[in-house]
């Protein structure tokens, strides 16, 4: 397969995995050090340590999904380490999920405090992107072990 095959994936990885980085990084300590409201710092930051928590296996998944695109290019797509990867990215998606279901009650808090409900609907969307994203990454791995298999099987035929 060509290298430039995948090109488009790993550049869409980086303009998601950048713009990430820049929010946890600067996003983050900008809004710890001025909340909005200082009568809610305290529920405050107990969600910003969970989005900085939810980093670790956001960028593990993308490291994996790199990792994923540098075996398509080299031809080991259906190898028993693409479906590795994808077991990493399915695990680090729930384990994002997780982050987020532990730090959905402190939004609820603050969206009861200050009379926001739409709040709690945007916390949910991550825990509901990354479950959609590690259901996808199952059934992926689910089908790539029964290539790889049916793949094996003919090889002994032959």
């Amino acid at each position: 397969m060509k290298r430039g095959s995948t090109l488009f994936l790993k550049m869409a990885l980086i303009i998601v995995g950048i713009p990430v980085l820049l929010l946890a990084v600067v996003g983050g300590i900008w809004l710890g050090n001025n909340p909005v409201n200082p009568d809610f710092d305290h529920i405050l930051y107990p969600i910003i340590i969970g989005t900085y928590m939810s980093a670790i296996p956001f960028y593990m998944a993308f490291y994996q999904a790199f990792k994923l695109l540098n075996y398509i290019d080299r031809n080991q797509a259906f190898s028993q380490i693409s479906v590795d990867a994808l077991t990493k990215i399915k695990y680090s998606a729930i384990i994002f999920s997780f982050v987020y279901v532990v730090i959905i009650p402190f939004v609820y808090l603050v969206a009861e405090l200050d009379d926001a409900p739409g709040l709690i609907i945007i916390g949910a969307i991550p825990i509901f992107a990354s479950l959609v994203i590690a259901v996808f990454a199952a059934v992926l791995q689910r089908l790539l072990q029964e290539a790889i298999t049916i793949k094996s099987e003919n090889d002994l035929t032959v």
